[in-house]
């Protein structure tokens, strides 16, 4: 079974080199595909020295970049990675005991937080609690789909928000979601530079808005698409703020 795993850019050289790491550990001779959305921080200069990575250029925006590299990609199965994210030790054997039954169209992994404290470690337990009873996703838990239904349902729509919300809803009416217990880790920058109970409150927000029939090109206005930097990735005993929230 071929793995291709697609990682959408925007300006993301301070984790990328960490996140293709953590894939080629992970996962034997995967394909790799980078899909740059315009990047100006050197991320273009650092992917033209990976010889094992092929490099797509895309207008900006995840649905649009992922589907650019998933349409191009030659595996059998599509991870699509997001470039803050890094992959479980075990996902090469994880996708490959799921995907062997031929039932499973997709799925998911469950997520940690590469952070301590105690307010992520909650979050971390809401949102893989949810998973399970709602077998529901979003793109920051590393989906994953068989090529062959990704392009049967089209890829992602072109939509601003909540673009991995559909794919899932789509491929899941084709086959059984699992769900892989091994976590990827996620980076709390975000939550950290808004808040961590503010970014919750406004993401479920914003699912409520989508759950009531709200375009997602105006949810957009609501949401502020802020890039702080990437949050130091130390032992828990060495970060700062490590109290509970």
């Amino acid at each position: 079974m071929k793995i291709s795993v697609v990682i959408p850019v925007l300006n993301e050289l301070a984790c990328l080199p960490s996140t293709v790491e953590s894939v080629r550990k992970s996962i034997s001779d995967p394909e790799i595909i980078v899909v740059d959305g315009g990047s100006s921080d050197g991320s273009g200069e650092w992917l033209s020295n990976q010889p094992d990575i092929k490099t797509l250029i895309s207008s900006k925006g995840k649905g649009l970049q992922q589907n650019a590299g998933a349409f191009a990609a030659s595996g059998d199965v599509l991870l699509f990675l997001h470039a803050d994210c890094q992959a479980p030790s075990d996902a090469g054997r994880q996708l490959e005991n799921v995907m062997i039954d031929p039932s499973v169209s997709g799925g998911c992994f469950s997520v940690r937080w590469d952070d301590a404290r105690f307010s992520l470690r909650l979050v971390a337990l809401g949102m893989n609690l949810r998973t399970r009873l709602f077998q529901s996703a979003y793109g920051d838990q590393a989906l994953f789909v068989r090529k062959a239904i990704f392009e049967k349902v089209c890829g992602f729509p072109d939509w601003p928000l909540f673009e991995d919300v559909e794919l899932l809803r789509r491929f899941k009416k084709l086959g059984r979601f699992a769900i892989i217990p091994s976590p990827v880790t996620l980076s709390p920058r975000r939550l950290l530079a808004w808040g961590v109970w503010r970014t919750v409150a406004v993401v479920y927000g914003l699912q409520v808005g989508y759950w009531l029939g709200v375009p997602p090109e105006h949810l957009k206005h609501w949401f502020a698409d802020f890039r702080p930097p990437r949050y130091s990735a130390r032992p828990p005993h060495e970060r700062p703020g490590t109290e509970s929230e």
